[in-house]
Parts: C-alpha cells; sequence; structure tokens
C-alpha cells in the first residue's frame, strides 16, 4: 500500500513494519479523525482457507477483554483485502529496549504482560508468539499485549505447520507442542532481557548470558523464578501464566527493596566522593 492510498475510510501515512504474511500500516481513520494501526495480510494469503482460519481465532479470543490486551476494533474485506484494524501505540516493546529501561520499569512491564497472559490461560486460550515486537506501549508505560489468534493463523499460513517466531518459542513449541507452559517460556526469555539486558539464546544453557550482572543486584530468588520460567523441561516450569503471576506478585517488592538497599552503599561512597 502506498502513503495517502485510502483504503475504505482509512488513508495510508506511514508503513510500521511487514512480516512474511502481513504488513502494519499507520493510517487516518477519515469518519472518526484518529489514528489507527492496520494489519493487511499480503494478497497471496487472503484466501477462504486463511479467512475461515482468522474468524474460528478472532471468536476464540472475542472474551479476553483486558487492559494490558490489544484489542480488534474491526476486521472486514475492503477492495479484496482482509483489513484488522487496532488502536495505535507509541511503540513495540522491541523499540523501547533499544533504550535504558529501569529495575522499577522492567518489573512493571512484566507485571502487565502477567496479567494479560493470565487472563488468557484463564480462559484456555495459547497466545503461542509472545515476543517484543506483539507487545506495543502505549501512554503512561501501559503495555497491551497483541495478535491474539492472528498469531496462530499468520504462522500456519507462511509456514504450514507450528506456530511461534523462533528465539522466542519453548523447545516443545518448536516441535508443533505448544502449551500454557511454552508461552511461560517467551514471558520468561523476555523477563530475563527486561532484567539482564541480554537475550538467553538457544540452546539455553545456563548460566544465561548476563548472569553475572544478575547476581550482584538482582535478589537470588527472582533469579530463581526466571531460571524456573525458562527450564528446557516444560514439567519444571510454571504450569500456567496464572501460577507465574502469582509467585512474580509475592517476589516483585522483596526484589525490588533488595536492589534499593544494594544501591545505597554505592550512592553514599558517589556523595563522599562528590563533596
Amino acid at each position: 500500500l502506498k502513503i495517502r492510498q485510502r483504503l475504505g475510510k482509512y488513508r495510508i501515512e506511514r508503513k510500521l513494519g511487514a512480516g512474511g504474511f502481513a504488513a502494519v500500516y499507520q493510517a487516518m481513520d477519515t469518519v472518526q479523525g484518529i489514528r489507527v494501526a492496520l494489519k493487511v495480510p499480503h494478497s497471496q494469503y487472503t484466501t477462504e482457507t486463511v479467512l475461515t482460519n482468522f474468524r474460528r481465532e478472532i471468536r476464540t479470543t472475542a472474551p479476553l477483554e483486558h487492559d494490558n490486551i490489544l484489542p480488534i476494533k474491526d476486521a472486514s474485506i475492503i477492495d479484496d483485502r482482509l483489513v484488522v484494524v487496532f488502536p495505535l501505540g507509541d511503540e513495540t516493546l522491541s523499540d523501547r529496549m533499544t533504550r535504558r529501561i529501569s529495575l522499577e520499569t522492567a518489573l512493571d512491564i512484566a507485571e502487565q504482560i502477567l496479567r494479560a497472559m493470565d487472563l488468557a490461560h484463564a480462559h484456555h486460550v495459547i497466545h503461542c508468539d509472545i515476543k517484543p515486537e506483539n507487545v506495543i506501549l502505549f501512554r503512561g508505560n501501559r503495555i497491551r499485549l497483541a495478535d491474539f489468534g492472528i498469531a496462530k493463523v499468520s504462522q500456519k499460513t507462511v509456514q504450514g505447520g507450528g506456530t511461534g517466531t523462533l528465539g522466542y518459542m519453548a523447545p516443545e513449541q518448536a516441535m508443533g507442542k505448544p502449551s500454557f507452559r511454552s508461552d511461560v517460556f517467551s514471558i520468561g526469555l523476555i523477563i530475563w532481557r527486561l532484567v539482564a539486558g541480554q537475550w538467553p539464546e538457544w540452546p539455553f544453557q545456563w548460566p544465561y548470558a548476563g548472569y553475572a550482572k544478575l547476581r550482584g543486584r538482582i535478589h537470588p530468588d527472582f533469579i530463581d523464578f526466571m531460571h524456573r520460567a525458562i527450564d528446557l523441561n516444560p514439567r519444571r516450569r510454571f504450569r500456567d501464566a496464572q501460577q507465574m503471576l502469582s509467585v512474580f506478585l509475592r517476589l516483585k517488592n522483596r526484589t525490588l527493596r533488595h536492589a534499593r538497599a544494594r544501591r545505597r552503599p554505592l550512592l553514599k561512597a558517589a556523595q563522599a566522593i562528590a563533596s
């Protein structure tokens, strides 16, 4: 789609990104006068099979109304294209990760992701593609998790098999056997990156990248929490986001107090040197 091109009531303003299945655009809703995000599958994938799968997945995820889940504003066929409309965020978590993130902010983002998936798992919905590009940031540091249902359709269509994005998915998911514990694994990877500043990488051998940095400032119980989430054996992980959120909330304040206590001597030393 070209800049300023009209697609029904939407005027394309700029391209935000593209993948194997679809492109995403910023557009102006010329009726409501607001900017939105449009996800438009590539024309070769707008088939009856894809549309049938899409309808099924969207109906499955329709009950997921939550402040931390990105809602679909509209989904329709316009000019022979499937157009899915979402609220427009400020940036993705992938963009945000290019700048420094405080521990407080990192844990706040982690909690919001977990609360979104707590609801999803309670409704027996597996996301299958939790990654920074699917975490959208809005004003006030609020995140909304995107692509529920759409992720499954896109991955099955392009790859003809399992769902997910390499580098973020659990080993059993890569073999076509996703479960709640697979989402736990992906969330664990994101939390590790938020806190440690580095991505664990395949073959995910312990200690993961950034462990030496974590050990000096993060409470050992929280390191164990992350390690459990990213365990290669799904039976040793949290059974779902509900259990993971419960443990996270017990550890969050303890982790913040521990980090502040570790910082105080450093601040005092710096003040002494400055004086």
